[in-house]
């Protein structure tokens, strides 16, 4: 950019072509956030008087031009919320989808449905789609490969109200609605140490989603509190694919000291552990205790009914919703005071049942 100023200096008689001039050109080159940029370029109080002259310098020297289409379209009002899910299979996402959709019916909004089907690139392309003002707000829960907020961060900056739910970026602030993770670890741990369990595995989806991490770690302090050791090994990386997962699981329990209870820390590893005990023949709860996070409706019904970390999903809809609703409302509105914490629930069935058959 250096470069193309000192040319646009010397040459000026001739005719330079130049780049499309837009705020995210203007923050890369100032490196700033957008947001700021924003901020600067409407004379907001936010902003130091000495950023606010570097911002308009440079848009004078680029002969930024704003894009009233854009900006006309973010300011009439769609009355529509996005609700974006890496899923719908799992029983709580279509729960939680009740509670919003209740909360903007009420409102007088209109609510749209994405899935990111767990890609955070199909992620970064749904919410860059948000910036042309199809939407008002959005509701979300990432992806299990997200791992870096950049894509969200650029859309929050650009003045879109986000409300995280259940699988939250801790990197944006803004209103994130969750349920205690470490405390649901914890008890789901416990409560298999106190059915008699020694050997406790854990199978998980994800590496980097908070959720999973403060699962994992409630999962470890109870085994401490209990004087149990952790054993890494005990910890299962899964994908999305039900056959390879399966087969982690049957290798886990094939192993000299397999575990005698396993946590299944998603709706969805429940069958991989229900079916590779079935192919190895082993009996729940006698050889070995099982319990999910699940809201699944089936799961006082399967064979043997299924313990659970019961999430209030209908109910974290409805906050989700309704915090949203009420910044698209209120100018001036700070989301990232209204986080909240809605505690889930251990539903006790025969598949941690002490003793067995």
């Amino acid at each position: 950019m250096i470069l193309l100023l000192n040319l646009l200096s010397t040459v000026s008689s001739y005719p330079v072509p130049m780049p499309d001039v837009n705020i995210r050109l203007l923050a890369k080159e100032l490196n700033l956030s957008i947001g700021t940029v924003s901020k600067a370029l409407k004379d907001s109080y936010e902003i130091s008087a000495g950023t606010k002259s570097r911002v308009l310098e440079l848009a004078n020297k680029l002969h930024y031009k704003p894009n009233l289409h854009a900006s006309s379209l973010r300011q009439k009002k769609s009355k529509t919320i996005a609700v974006v899910l890496p899923e719908v299979a799992d029983s709580f996402f279509a729960v939680a989808i009740n509670g919003i959709e209740a909360m903007a019916h009420q409102a007088g909004f209109h609510v749209l449905i994405y899935l990111t089907n767990e890609s955070v690139s199909k992620e970064a392309a749904i919410l860059k789609d948000f910036q042309t003002g199809r939407v008002d707000g959005v509701l979300m829960s990432i992806t299990a490969e997200t791992s870096a907020g950049g894509h969200l961060q650029e859309l929050y900056d650009s003045g879109m109200p986000i409300v995280f739910f259940d699988r939250v970026c801790e990197e944006i602030e803004t209103a994130k609605i969750t349920t205690d993770d470490f405390d649901g670890g914890y008890k789901a741990t416990q409560h298999l140490i106190d059915c008699g369990c020694k050997r406790i595995a854990l199978v998980s989806i994800s590496a980097t989603l908070s959720i999973i991490n403060h699962r994992v770690e409630g999962y470890k302090k109870a085994l401490a509190d209990q004087g149990l050791d952790f054993c890494a090994n005990y910890v299962l990386s899964c994908s999305d694919d039900i056959d390879k997962n399966t087969a982690l699981v049957k290798g886990l329990l094939q192993t000299p000291a397999a575990p005698d209870g396993i946590i299944a820390s998603v709706e969805k590893l429940t069958s991989p552990v229900y079916l590779a005990c079935r192919e190895l023949g082993l009996e729940i709860p006698t050889d070995v205790k099982v319990l999910s996070f699940s809201n699944l409706p089936t799961a006082a019904i399967l064979n043997p009914s299924l313990t659970t970390i019961t999430q209030p999903a209908f109910e974290m809809g409805k906050v989700a919703s309704t915090i949203l609703l009420k910044a698209l409302s209120k100018p001036g509105y700070v989301l990232k005071r209204e986080s909240v914490v809605i505690p889930s629930t251990l539903i006790v069935r025969d598949s941690t049942r002490r003793g067995g058959g």
